[in-house]
């Protein structure tokens, strides 16, 4: 990679970890001790009260040395004692996110319905998608959509309020102004795009969670722990964006898709495998490797 290549996730003028890093972003709202930030947040998202909240399911990111085990997962949050709600943040366009969200939701959905009981059970689920691009299936969309179950062609009606997802395309908000029903909303998106702007400062002397959020993210921005696993994420994020530029172009060369597909196959593969043999050197636990580089568990032992 050149060394004049600028990395989007953080600037040479400032050594902040960026919160659009979904590895910063578990960490920032999903540890135990995060309870008011995340609550507001979520709260802002989905326009309504939570007076409870848990997130004492999530796995604990942060690590004190690097031969601790740590896994990473979504921000999973329990609210008001008996609803979940997935949380996640994206910065990578698979195409496959409207899929990847209901699969997600489903998954969730089922948490709590262990054996011997009944459908009763099943309570209300909620998915967070906050995506750092365009979703095509969205284009006419605003850059916060909300989706429900509904009866399509008399009555509209809701089929159940079990099933909620919220999409957030952050690149939208540039397009289009927001409302004031959108205001505080737009106020923690700015933070996750540039925690340090103008406008943010100007934010936490209103919002005191936005300030506590920045506190949190400062005091992580030192752990040289955090840093490291956001510097190995972001790295896998930049090669992958490598591989496809390049599988593309090999692609146009050729003429054909068959090239397009086959260099970014190989070209990325080679790439999870370099990532993972470093971040195995390192220490770093199995599962934390599986989450960035997408290998399979006997691909990475054999390295």
């Amino acid at each position: 990679m050149a060394k004049e290549q600028i990395s989007q996730f953080k600037d040479e003028k400032r050594t902040i970890l960026s919160p659009k890093l979904d590895v910063v972003f578990q960490i920032l709202f999903g540890e135990v001790g995060s309870e008011e930030i995340t609550k507001d947040l979520l709260s802002t998202i989905l326009d309504e009260q939570i007076n409870e909240i848990d997130l004492n399911q999530n796995i604990v990111l942060r690590r004190r040395s690097l031969e601790d085990k740590m896994g990473i997962v979504d921000v999973l949050a329990k609210i008001n004692n008996n609803e979940y709600c997935n949380i996640e943040m994206q910065i990578l366009d698979n195409k496959n996110s409207i899929k990847r969200i209901l699969y997600y939701w489903a998954k969730k959905y089922i948490l709590e319905l262990q054996k011997g009981k009944d459908y009763t059970n099943l309570k209300r689920t909620i998915c967070v998608l906050i995506a750092d691009y365009e979703i095509e299936e969205l284009k006419d969309i605003c850059f916060h959509s909300k989706w429900k179950i509904i009866e399509e062609h008399e009555r509209k009606k809701i089929l159940t309020e079990d099933f909620e997802i919220h999409i957030i395309e952050l690149p939208k908000i540039k397009k289009g102004k927001a409302n004031g029903k959108d205001k505080k909303l737009i106020e923690w998106l700015s933070f996750l795009e540039n925690p340090e702007s103008k406008e943010v400062i100007h934010y936490m002397e209103k919002n005191k969670n936005i300030k506590k959020a920045k506190e949190k993210l400062n005091i992580m921005s030192e752990d040289e722990t955090v840093r490291r696993l956001a510097e190995l994420r972001e790295k896998a994020i930049l090669d992958e964006k490598s591989a496809r530029t390049a599988s593309y172009n090999e692609g146009k060369n050729d003429g054909f898709i068959d090239g397009h597909t086959k260099g970014f196959n190989e070209g990325f593969e080679q790439k999870n495998k370099e990532n993972a043999k470093k971040m195995k050197e390192e220490g770093i636990d199995i599962n934390t490797i599986i989450k960035i580089t997408n290998l399979t568990k006997e691909e990475i032992e054999k390295l």
